[in-house]
């Protein structure tokens, strides 16, 4: 499919396309939409930024435009995402071309009210996207009943497992219908999530636009080696190299963030930050600060950065790198959007050089050096040896959304199987 108008989408929704520029569907789009539109399952693998969005929003917006309107407390169409801002850029995203339909989307996330969202979700809904945390959370106060939702759609399916949400999926499939349409979309895939995906898809239609793992062709990749007390300073170099672009950071823990971009505002730095201890206001308006170049930099962790999709990204830095390997793909995507180029720069010290190492076997080649020289094998085992003694994440704290321990099961109540949703009576840990 090489033009919208192929897939036989309904017109007030063309008009959509044209009106916000749209002009051919990416890979995934011609793909994903039409078997979407016949109403089966699908297993979507694609890297960020390749329109996963209207991949599916289009196909399950022209659907419900010939469904009838939704009861009280009701949705149809239920999307999940990991974060906060991954369901606000997706519910951004489809209310554009909802404003000129019947059709109503509404977004539900943790750090925001909850009355208001119960007061929302009163009339029903249409498009429902929320994070899995805050949705039971109003599927408890009963709020909301997801006995007439005809379809699902798990995004970034990966990261929901990476945060710990497998637990909070299993129980809101058991209250979906058995009979509904199911789409996960997901940038990696593993063991675990081709387990997930048996239990969840029925004979799905698998489709992958590029390789697990593979960046946007047009990133410029590269690794300076440095001291852990050193990377600071290093990175005040680089930023203030390029002082009206807008970069992003990448910190593991909330506390290192903060700490950074407090550092960096400091140093006359226009810096702000996102993680999980900042309410949903705050993350909204620097976020739309950081996106108006109000904020030239913007420090995030691995949960508070999927959804970010801003074109002007210029520089990604990975002030520190990520414990699993498929995270450092998702953070430099965040950069050359929309077809525009990037760079991505690396910050190993000694104790990283594992992790540069497992990046560069999942990436299948060796990051060019920006600056330093890779550190002798007995240096990175001693100070890695040294750092675990530290505790998780090196410093002590706890990589944000890594390694997180689900709450316990309620006593007396039966662990359920991976292959079974719905089993198991464990709570979810609060959306990000």
């Amino acid at each position: 499919m090489t033009d919208f108008t192929m897939f036989g989408l309904k017109p007030v929704l063309m008009t959509g396309l044209e009106t916000q520029g749209f002009k051919a569907p990416t890979p995934i789009q011609s793909r994903a939409i039409p078997v979407i539109m016949e109403g089966r399952d699908i297993l979507g693998l694609a890297q960020t930024g390749t329109g996963k969005t209207l991949a599916f929003g289009l196909p399950i917006m022209h659907n419900l435009l010939s469904a009838g309107r939704p009861a009280p407390k009701t949705t149809q169409a239920l999307i999940l995402a990991p974060t906060r801002e991954l369901v606000t850029q997706i519910a951004t995203t489809l209310d554009g071309f909802a404003r000129k339909t019947p059709l109503k989307v509404q977004r539900v996330v943790g750090g925001a009210g909850m009355q208001p969202q119960i007061q929302k979700l009163a009339k029903g809904c249409d498009i429902l996207v929320a994070t899995p945390g805050r949705l039971l959370d109003l599927l408890e106060r009963r709020a909301l009943t997801l006995s007439e939702t005809q379809m699902l759609v798990l995004d970034e399916a990966d990261q929901m497992l990476d945060l710990g949400f497998i637990h909070a999926l299993r129980k809101i499939a058991g209250l979906l219908p058995k009979e509904r349409q199911t789409m996960m979309f997901s940038a990696t895939m593993n063991k675990q999530m081709n387990e997930i995906a048996s239990a969840y898809l029925d004979r799905p239609e698998r489709i992958q636009v590029a390789a697990p793992g593979k960046p946007a062709d047009k990133i410029d990749q590269s690794v300076h080696y440095v001291s852990q007390g050193d990377k600071a300073r290093v990175l005040e170099g680089y930023l203030k190299e390029h002082p009206e672009e807008l970069a992003l950071v990448f910190a593991r823990t909330k506390h290192g963030a903060e700490k950074l971009m407090k550092l960096l505002t400091g140093w006359g730095i226009e810096a702000g930050s996102i993680h999980g201890n900042k309410s949903q206001g705050q993350r909204e308006r620097t976020l739309q600060a950081f996106r108006e170049g109000k904020l030239k930099v913007l420090v995030a962790t691995d949960v508070a950065a999927r959804g970010i999709d801003i074109p002007d990204v210029r520089h990604v830095y990975n002030f520190e790198l990520p414990e699993v390997p498929e995270n450092y793909v998702h953070r430099i995507g965040r950069t050359a959007r929309a077809g525009a180029s990037g760079r991505a720069i690396a910050f190993c010290a000694p104790a990283e050089m594992g992790d540069l190492r497992a990046i560069e076997r999942l990436m299948k080649r060796d990051l060019t050096i920006a600056g330093g020289t890779a550190w002798p094998d007995d240096m990175a085992v001693a100070a890695r040896a040294a750092a675990r003694k530290k505790g998780p994440g090196r410093g002590g704290a706890r990589p944000e959304g890594q390694g997180q321990r689900p709450a316990r099961a309620k006593p007396g109540g039966p662990r359920k199987s991976f292959g079974k949703p719905g089993g198991g009576r464990e709570r979810s840990r609060k959306s990000a």
